[in-house]
């Protein structure tokens, strides 16, 4: 007989594997356990929903592991009164999350398909402080004013000067820093004045951050 564990202890499964990495902020925890995973990640893909592992998506892309995903998010100190820039949409999973804690997650992707599923996901979700843009994210999404948090799904090859003129002072980034080929480091960014003040967390491989928006998807 086939058993599937049900959501429940999966997120029991997920707390427990936090517990002993530690360092995850409760509210983070508290928004993952209130947006329902499985409606994020394509069908195939469905007994991964909950692993440490990144599953695909549609476009080429990903969806991390939820592990990941739990910790960059916790580190970015998300408060209710921050507005947060995310450059990758994705499945629209760690928007959702992070709707929860945020006042405003402004959120883009080069794939069209991919904001237009995200959309439809948030509404029958009723969130409504997320903010879809598509275009290109190399540089921040500037025009719409500074961002208190920004989080970036991707690696730069070196430091991101570029999102400087769109991050509040005092604000804060995480993003992976290193070449594509190699491991990456995930680095949290405070703008001091005109400069990032860099502390660096933990290895990851990310894809580089991908330059133009994508003509056909």
């Amino acid at each position: 007989m086939n058993y599937r564990m049900t959501d429940r202890e999966n997120f029991a499964s997920f707390l427990m594997r936090m517990r002993k990495k530690g360092g995850v902020d409760q509210n983070v925890l508290d928004a993952i356990e209130a947006t329902p995973r499985r409606g994020f990640v394509p069908s195939q893909w469905q007994d991964a929903a909950f692993a440490n592992r990144c599953v695909p998506i549609e476009c080429g892309e990903v969806i991390e592991g939820l592990d990941l995903q739990a910790r960059m998010i916790s580190e970015l100190e998300i408060d209710p009164s921050h507005r947060v820039l995310e450059i990758g949409t994705g499945s629209g999973f760690s928007a959702a999350v992070m709707s929860r804690i945020a006042q405003r997650v402004t959120t883009v992707d080069r794939f069209r398909s991919l904001l237009e599923q995200a959309r439809h996901k948030m509404q029958a979700l009723r969130i409504e402080n997320v903010q879809f843009r598509h275009a290109d994210g190399k540089n921040g999404y500037p025009g719409e004013g500074t961002y208190d948090r920004i989080i970036v799904w991707a690696a730069f090859p070196s430091l991101p000067r570029g999102f400087l003129e769109v991050l509040a002072s005092g604000g804060m980034m995480i993003g992976a820093i290193g070449e594509g080929a190699e491991e990456q480091v995930v680095a949290k960014l405070t703008k001091i004045g005109s400069r990032f003040e860099r502390q660096d967390l933990f290895p990851v491989r990310f894809q580089p951050l991908a330059e133009a928006v994508a003509g056909a998807l």
